[in-house]
């Protein structure tokens, strides 16, 4: 999308210091997925990792933990937004390519052999002939955390935690109320003043418009190419974000084959494109006289211009991006997620606090909205989708 008119982030502070090749698919001499071997140069204290479904980044970070584990006792986290996410047959399934794999019997020398998911936490197994039954490993190498429950985990010590997954950070679906500082918390649950901790986080290119972008100060994602790396430090701090743009590793390009139908949202499944709807555009010309009311939605950094227009017997808003500052920004009637004391500016444009503010949301009711293009449709689906989960 181009940065017509953005706004300055909230997280400022942040500075893209350097970008580099990366995307190293080559795990193996004899395999082609990714590899964390490109990222983990960086150095960094947050690892952002973006590309395709699919793409082994899972993969790779779970085996990261099995080995720590099996070579240093150091465990891992593995976190989802909710606990349905690893629940049950989801639970038993995480580690089921490794087994498959024999990682867990080239890690631990043969001494174990499978996974086993219990209570939330997953354990090293192995089939002991003699007792004629699965045994499990006393520790467990990994634990399941989830942000929906975050409170559950507050009591519990885990020391031994070294490396935290976040998978599937980017959804296209809604995000919890404040969920940024729910990540914050439950990283505050398990680090608890150590400094030998890293976190992965890991998403899908279902979203260009993540909350967690802005939070972090990820100004450049947008913009990343394949196979590159942006770092990321804050201030004199010694905070660190490496963040990688997948490149399409070449296991995955022979099934392409199936998904090449001309259909947009398909690019995110064949090469790593960011997924997108296609939305209604403009249904017909019209001039400045034909505009009965503007408005504006301040979203993600970026202005919106909102223009409901009457002509030739049709009624809808027509959205685009404002490429200008705000010429009255005390007196237009403006949404936005942010809080403010100006009886003019309103966060949630479903809930209606004026009879104009009920006007304006009935077009979205009605589906008489129409986009400049589908990336500022993209942009108002993800207000909405806030809209709807703020309180």
């Amino acid at each position: 999308m181009s940065k017509s008119k953005k706004l300055s982030s909230k997280s400022s502070s942040s500075q893209l210091v350097t970008t580099r090749k990366g995307s190293d698919h080559k795990r193996n001499e004899d395999s082609k997925f990714y590899s964390l071997s490109q990222i983990e140069k960086c150095k960094a204290i947050y690892n952002v990792i973006i590309g395709k479904r699919s793409n082994g980044k899972t993969y790779a970070c779970l085996e990261k933990v099995i080995r720590e584990f099996a070579e240093t006792g150091k465990q891992g986290a593995y976190l989802r937004r909710y606990r349905e996410d690893f629940r049950g047959k989801r639970g038993d399934q995480l580690f089921a390519a490794h087994v498959s794999n024999g990682v867990i019997a080239d890690a631990t020398h043969g001494e174990w052999t499978s996974v086993k998911y219990y209570a939330g936490r997953w354990y090293f197994s192995k089939f002991d002939e003699t007792l004629n039954k699965d045994i499990r490993d006393t520790e467990p190498f990994c634990f399941g955390f989830s942000l929906s429950e975050m409170e559950h985990d507050k009591s519990t010590s885990y020391p031994d935690i070294v490396t935290i997954i976040f998978d599937e950070f980017i959804t296209r679906s809604y995000y919890l109320p404040d969920e940024f500082v729910l990540f914050m918390n439950v990283l505050s649950t398990i680090i608890r003043g150590r400094y030998d901790v890293t976190i992965y986080m890991l998403g899908n290119t279902v979203n260009k418009y993540c909350p967690y972008f802005k939070e972090m100060g990820l100004g450049h994602v947008d913009e990343m190419a394949l196979g590159t790396i942006d770092l990321y430090h804050y201030g004199q701090s010694e905070l660190s974000v490496a963040v990688e743009r997948c490149d399409d590793p070449e296991s995955s390009k022979a099934s392409n084959k199936y998904f090449t139908f001309d259909n947009p949202s398909l690019e995110m499944i064949t090469g790593g494109a960011w997924e997108i709807d296609i939305y209604p555009h403009l249904p017909l010309r019209y001039t400045k006289k034909d505009i009965q009311l503007i408005y504006f939605i301040l979203f993600n950094d970026y202005i919106l211009q909102c223009e409901i227009v009457v002509k030739d017997g049709c009624i809808f808003t027509y959205i685009h991006r404002k490429t200008t500052e705000l010429q009255n920004p005390e007196g237009d009637i403006i949404f936005t997620t942010e809080y403010s004391p100006y009886p003019n500016i309103t966060r949630n444009i479903l809930h209606p606090t004026y009879e104009i503010h009920r006007k304006i949301s009935n077009f979205f009711k009605a589906e008489k909205v129409f986009y400049q293009d589908n990336e500022v449709g993209e942009l108002v689906r993800n207000y909405i989708m806030w809209c709807k989960t703020a309180s």
